[in-house]
């Protein structure tokens, strides 16, 4: 009987669709983002939507030595607030700018994105918002969106919820590098505002802020997508010897600022007497209790990208910065390593 029994289960059909997988559903998000996607495309995309590979050429690109310059990312914790709101048109953004904007700080410009959507049950109209908002990102960076994948992963995510991953390559004559080379003691650096917390920091402050609030308008406030300064960067690497350029990511001041010192005789001082730290940072200092150092660790506090530069030309960069929609001021200098500089972090503050 036994025997009869497994017989007759082997002989029922089992689709991929009854094992949790809906191929027709990911046939329907693909055509929801098709016109969205080929909004991105530039001249030097070759082919379209649907191959295996993509495709795009750097053949007209008048360079001496170019060079490739990559970077990942993904949006991290902050997709909980996307999944509570069910709001998922921003967290595209969040997740080009992560990328793009790292690739700028060494002087590249982005040429391509490709993404990674992981869910355990495809709602397609969902994951066309999110696509919607990478197109986006990447319209307002200059980049394609050459590529992705959607992976439908039954048990593994929970159902409506998802993550994101994604990667930009971008190109720069490898002459023209920003590399941080060139920084001397008596530079000066150059904050550029944020829009926000960014992407960074989300777990410290799913702890401190609560549900309700989360799903309010303090939510929809941490919601607004990273900015992307790309276009900004370029155009003033283009008038302006910008010696180094920090994204103020994971870590803050503290981990960001110091990467693009040349040499271990060098450090920073923040003057914080210089720029208004926005309510929304506030908050989150009472909220959390941290002292300046533990927020600067943790947070942007208003700063999204750090420029350093020559001090002469410092006030023509703020200017030229601000008429390119930035919110730029002085945020502090480069100087010979001190005592103050608390050991290996290499970075002071001036309250």
């Amino acid at each position: 009987m036994k025997n009869s029994k497994k017989e007759n289960l082997a002989k029922t059909p089992i689709s991929y669709k009854d094992a949790g997988v809906d191929v027709e559903a990911g046939y329907k998000a693909v055509d929801l983002i098709k016109k969205k996607v080929r909004a991105t495309f530039d001249e030097n995309v070759l082919g379209d939507i649907g191959a295996f590979g993509g495709l795009y050429s750097i053949a007209g690109f008048n360079m001496k030595n170019p060079v490739l310059v990559s970077g990942t990312d993904g949006v991290g914790t902050k997709l909980r607030l996307a999944f509570l709101q069910n709001k998922h048109d921003t967290v595209g953004i969040d997740l080009v700018a992560m990328s793009v904007n790292d690739v700028v700080c060494q002087g590249a410009r982005p040429l391509f994105f490709l993404d990674y959507f992981a869910c355990g049950k495809l709602l397609p109209e969902s994951m066309a918002e999110v696509v919607g908002g990478i197109a986006d990102g990447c319209r307002e960076s200059g980049c394609a969106l050459l590529g992705g994948e959607t992976a439908e992963m039954p048990g593994f995510y929970e159902n409506g919820e998802y993550d994101l991953a994604g990667f930009c390559v971008g190109i720069a004559d490898r002459d023209k590098l920003i590399t941080g080379k060139n920084i001397v003691a008596g530079d000066v650096l150059i904050g550029l505002r944020s829009s926000g917390v960014h992407s960074n920091g989300f777990s410290l402050v799913r702890k401190v802020v609560t549900e309700e609030e989360l799903k309010g308008e303090l939510g929809r406030e941490l919601l607004t997508p990273t900015k992307i300064y790309v276009k900004s960067v370029l155009a003033l690497n283009d008038e302006f010897d910008i010696k180094g350029v920090s994204h103020i990511t994971g870590g803050g001041f503290i981990e960001n600022i110091p990467r693009i010192l040349p040499n271990e005789d060098l450090c920073v001082k923040i003057d914080l007497t210089n720029y208004e730290v926005p309510k929304l940072f506030k908050l989150l200092a009472e909220r959390t209790n941290l002292d300046t150092r533990g927020l600067y660790n943790t947070f942007n506090m208003g700063t999204g990208m750090v420029l350093c530069v020559d001090k002469k030309d410092a006030d023509k960069l703020i200017k030229r910065a601000n008429e390119l929609g930035e919110e730029a001021y002085y945020l502090g200098e480069i100087k010979k390593k001190e005592d103050t500089c608390l050991g290996e972090c290499r970075i002071g503050f001036k309250e």
